[in-house]
């Protein structure tokens, strides 16, 4: 499925309102100004409220899934139509991630 490449200025929460920080593994590749993101790179959470009861189970990390299949930078890019599964710190699934804001110039498959 098409989608625009996602980067490092990417905007992103997890569902319970975290904030999402990329590191690129690769600053070769760019779009819009900023590196592109691909499936092997680390995206974590900062900030997630979320409680199991009366226990703080935050989102930590971000999994991904369904990268780009024909556009690579090194490793598969991950597109705006990628899904980020939110996880805690015990790898507990807790959501997908929520992108608000990208680059609109890059598309990719």
């Amino acid at each position: 499925m098409p989608g625009y490449l996602l980067t490092t200025a990417t905007v992103a929460t997890c569902p319970h309102g975290g904030s999402a920080s990329f590191t690129a593994s690769q600053d070769r590749v760019l779009a819009d100004g900023a590196p592109v993101l691909v499936v092997s790179d680390s995206t974590t959470i900062a900030g997630c409220p979320f409680m199991v009861g009366n226990v703080a189970s935050p989102c930590t990390t971000v999994r991904w899934q369904a990268p780009a299949v024909r556009v690579t930078a090194g490793d598969p890019v991950l597109l705006d139509t990628s899904v980020g599964l939110c996880l805690s710190a015990a790898s507990a699934p807790q959501g997908t991630l929520q992108i608000s804001t990208n680059q609109s110039k890059v598309e990719g498959t």
